[in-house]
């Protein structure tokens, strides 16, 4: 692609050029038709598409990562409440009595107690 400059003259009539302003123009060879405006144009939609796609799809895949740590907390409150129920179960004061440990212990002569 190359590029003509192309410098314009002070016209009469036209306010003089003062400092710091442009003098030259570049204008390019290359001339688009409306046919390649018109498929740049559709490509430039379709890329855009295409990246709005691909950020869509990765927020649904966070969402779904997100619905598979939900369900673990889940099963994993449900295994935390059936352990505290075996929990409750074993150390029930009547199967302590009852156990085999308890049966082994002696019962002490004397019991003192501190007061205050």
């Amino acid at each position: 692609m190359s590029y003509q400059r192309t410098q314009f003259a002070n016209r009469r009539g036209a306010a003089p050029l003062g400092r710091n302003q442009n003098t030259v123009a570049f204008t390019s060879a290359v001339k688009l038709g409306p046919v390649t405006h018109t498929v740049l144009v559709a490509l430039m939609i379709t890329v855009l598409g295409l990246i709005y796609l691909t950020q869509a799809t990765r927020t649904t895949g966070y969402d779904y990562e997100a619905q598979k740590i939900d369900s673990k907390i889940a099963d994993l409150n449900n295994q935390k409440t059936d352990l505290e129920v075996e929990n409750s179960r074993l150390t029930a004061l009547e199967n302590v009595q009852n156990s085999s440990v308890a049966r082994e212990m002696t019962k002490p002569a004397s019991t003192d107690y501190v007061r205050e």
